[in-house]
């Protein structure tokens, strides 16, 4: 279950970027998404 909640909020949060910013940008975004999509799926409590 944390490891498909990790990959939803991963490719959500990176799709949003990939939008929103421009590559370089949203290629750089993609290091504090993870991390943010790691404590939301393992350390939040959430799941």
């Amino acid at each position: 279950m944390q490891r498909k909640v990790f990959w939803l909020t991963y490719g959500a949060l990176g799709l949003i970027a990939d939008l929103a910013l421009p590559l370089w940008w949203a290629l750089a975004a993609l290091i504090p998404i993870g991390v943010v999509s790691w404590w939301i799926a393992y350390r939040s409590e959430w799941f």
